[in-house]
């Protein structure tokens, strides 16, 4: 009877007293709304918003950025951007909506990590008059010392805190371009970092040097659909920018890659 009543009393102050492991378990963040991120946004842009083709705007430089999330919403991609001097700005917003599955933060997470489902998708070339591949070939590569190719993984039932990724793409008009990607997570939901560690050339010309793209690319589960935020940078020289129509480069490029991370998403339901 002492060990039963022992046993008894244990739990009970387990119940009435729980280990401070317990007691400062941390909450999950609340979903939060597009209108919460974006209360500056007129019904104007919110039908393309909420469309397939989402909004993709260039900007030159001195023009300010028009998607601007509310101060108080912790996503500054403007900042993460503009640490370094960019000539040409783009800025890409879109809400993937939800169907028979909600999307969250492992959604986005898996649909980033298709990274060879971006390969071969098409564009309108002027120059040819044709739909042709942007990206003829994308891959995995080992790290940025070592360019052999390496597998997609499996979907993942696991959210890592942060991973680092080295990606190879062919370029239709640029050849084989090199990126790194840093994949991190907070509260609401989770952030890539693109940047080029090669040079991007055309013709032997640099196009843009090492490091001198960054894009910033943010997603968060809302109430409403999954959020995917662009803000990119790219320094272009004069001579090239002269030469090339670079805000269209930019515009057909962002396409292609909000094509790629929507369809991503949609596979994951």
């Amino acid at each position: 009877m002492k060990g039963a009543a022992f046993a008894f009393l244990l739990c009970l102050s387990l119940f009435l007293f729980p280990p401070a492991l317990e007691a400062q378990a941390t909450p999950a963040a609340p979903t939060r709304s597009f209108a919460d991120l974006f209360p500056g946004i007129g019904e104007e842009h919110k039908e393309a918003i909420f469309s397939e083709e989402g909004l993709i705007r260039v900007l030159r430089r001195g023009e300010r950025l028009e998607f601007v999330p509310a101060s108080g919403a912790g996503i500054d991609l403007y900042r993460e951007v503009t640490r370094r001097e960019h000539n040409f700005l783009s800025e890409i917003l879109v809400v993937v909506p939800h169907t028979t599955k909600t999307l969250d933060k492992l959604a986005a997470y898996n649909a980033l990590g298709r990274i060879r489902d971006l390969s071969g998708r098409l564009y309108h070339s002027h120059t040819r008059q044709a739909m042709i591949p942007l990206f003829e070939d994308v891959t995995r590569i080992e790290s940025d010392r070592r360019t052999a190719a390496i597998p997609d993984p499996q979907p993942s039932e696991i959210l890592p805190s942060s991973e680092t990724v080295f990606i190879r793409l062919r370029d239709a008009n640029f050849g084989n371009t090199f990126y790194r990607g840093e994949f991190s997570v907070n509260s609401y939901g989770i952030m890539y970092r693109l940047t080029n560690f090669r040079a991007i050339r055309f013709l032997l010309i640099p196009v843009l040097r090492e490091e001198n793209l960054s894009a910033t690319l943010y997603m968060e589960p809302l109430t409403e659909g999954m959020l995917i935020y662009v803000v990119a940078g790219a320094d272009v020289s004069n001579f090239v920018a002269n030469r090339i129509d670079i805000p269209s480069a930019i515009a057909k490029r962002g396409a292609v890659f909000l094509e790629w991370v929507s369809d991503g998403l949609r596979a994951t339901r």
